[in-house]
């Protein structure tokens, strides 16, 4: 059964097995990776794992005054499956919620299982009613599991380099993802 885990130093190797199956020059969604980022030594993985996890914070706890998110790994039998994170602002261009799941590990429903659970992380420990997220137009596996969890399509953005489908999602007592 896959879990949610913040990021950790302790499965470099399954990271890195993760990446690769993505391929080189290929982005991975929801790892919050930036192009300057040094994934290949321990080192360099080590201070990255330590910047996505250091604002992170739990229910009550204010939020700090700098940009951050909740980044979370979907791990499985000590695989890195996918990652996804919530940024703790709005961002118009890129929404408020990021995810990808490596290509072995597609059309399983763990996107949707992750998505959904980080909804109810936006409602309880941000206080959230509704958030905004995006994919790529042509992505539509992903508009599939963002329409599963009560996307409502906003329209499509043109940001320059890319076309993006964007959804909103109000958020509810009850997850979307659970029955009544």
């Amino acid at each position: 059964m896959p879990t949610l885990i913040s990021p950790t130093t302790r499965l470099y190797v399954a990271f890195q097995d993760c990446r690769e199956d993505w391929g080189p020059g290929l982005h991975e969604d929801g790892f919050g990776i930036d192009p300057e980022d040094d994934l290949d030594s321990p080192d360099g993985f080590a201070d990255w794992v330590r910047r996505r996890v250091r604002l992170d914070h739990g229910a009550g706890a204010p939020c700090p005054d700098e940009r951050h998110a909740s980044c979370r790994w979907i791990v499985e039998d000590g695989q890195v499956l996918g990652g996804i994170a919530m940024r703790h602002w709005q961002d118009d261009d890129l929404g408020q919620i990021g995810y990808g799941v490596r290509p072995s590990a597609r059309r399983r429903g763990l996107a949707s299982w992750a998505l959904g659970e980080m909804l109810r992380e936006a409602r309880t420990v941000l206080g959230l009613h509704r958030v905004l997220i995006p994919c790529l137009e042509d992505n539509l596996a992903s508009a599939r599991t963002i329409e599963s969890q009560g996307g409502v399509f906003q329209g499509i953005l043109d940001t320059g380099q890319v076309r993006v489908r964007r959804y909103w999602i109000t958020l509810s007592r009850r997850p979307a993802h659970q029955p009544e």
